[in-house]
C-alpha cells in the first residue's frame, strides 16, 4: 500500500467534496518532507499529508488568502509534480535505460471523466520533452470502474541524449485533468543508454 494513503477517517471526511482524486502507486513518486515544507510551508505539506490523491486546485481553494510563506513560488511551482521537491525522493530515483519497458499503476480514488497522458518533463523548464508516451485524449476514468489499461500499464522509454542523465533533470509525469482539476504524480529518473550503462558498470 501506497504510504501516504489517506486514513477512513480522512477518507469519510474528503469524499463529501464530489471531486476526482487520483495518483500513481508504481513506480514510487514524490511525496511532500522536510525540503516540501521548507519551499512551499506547512499548509501545502499537511494538506497533502492528509490526502496525497488531491489537487492544486483544491489547495488553493481551501486557502482563498493564499499560502502563507515559507511558501516561495520560485521554489514551488504547484503546477511542477504539485510542488513536491526532489529532495524529499532521492532514494526513489529510478535508473533506466533507454528502450526499457517501465510498468505503472494508478489509483484512481474518485472518477471524474476527462483526459490523461504519461509524458517526460524537464524539471527546470516544467516542459513535456517530445511526445507523451501514452495519452487517453477523452474518457479517461470516466466511470467507477475505469479500464485497465488506465489504471495498469507500461511506457517505453526513448532516447533523450542527455537530456536526463542526472537525478532531478526530469521526472516521468503522469497527468490528468478533468473538469477543472489537475492531478499529478511525478516518477524521478535517471535515463542512461545501454553503451553507457556497461561502460559504467562494476564487476
Amino acid at each position: 500500500m501506497h504510504s501516504g494513503f489517506v486514513s477512513l477517517f480522512a477518507f469519510a471526511g474528503l469524499a463529501a467534496q464530489a471531486s476526482a482524486h487520483g495518483i500513481v502507486t508504481k513506480p514510487a513518486t514524490r511525496s511532500p518532507g522536510e525540503a516540501t515544507e521548507a519551499a512551499c510551508g506547512k499548509t501545502m505539506a499537511d494538506f497533502y499529508r492528509a490526502d496525497n490523491t488531491s489537487y492544486p486546485e483544491a489547495l488553493l481553494r481551501a486557502n482563498p488568502d493564499g499560502l502563507k510563506p515559507p511558501y516561495d513560488p520560485e521554489k514551488c511551482n504547484l503546477w511542477l509534480c504539485k510542488g513536491y521537491q526532489f529532495a524529499d525522493n532521492i532514494a526513489n530515483v529510478q535508473n533506466y535505460t533507454v528502450g526499457q519497458v517501465v510498468d505503472m499503476e494508478v489509483w484512481i480514488r474518485i472518477p471524474h471523466e476527462g483526459y490523461a497522458n504519461v509524458s517526460i518533463v524537464d524539471t527546470s523548464r516544467n516542459s513535456v520533452i517530445g511526445e507523451p508516451l501514452i495519452a487517453w485524449p477523452e474518457g479517461y476514468a470516466g466511470s467507477a470502474n475505469p479500464p485497465k489499461d488506465q489504471t495498469k500499464f507500461s511506457v517505453k522509454l526513448p532516447d533523450l541524449g542527455d537530456k536526463c542523465t542526472k537525478p532531478s533533470a526530469c521526472v516521468i509525469q503522469w497527468y490528468w485533468f478533468g473538469q477543472g482539476q489537475t492531478y499529478e504524480s511525478c516518477v524521478d529518473f535517471t535515463l542512461a543508454t545501454p553503451a553507457k550503462r556497461r561502460r559504467y558498470r562494476k564487476y
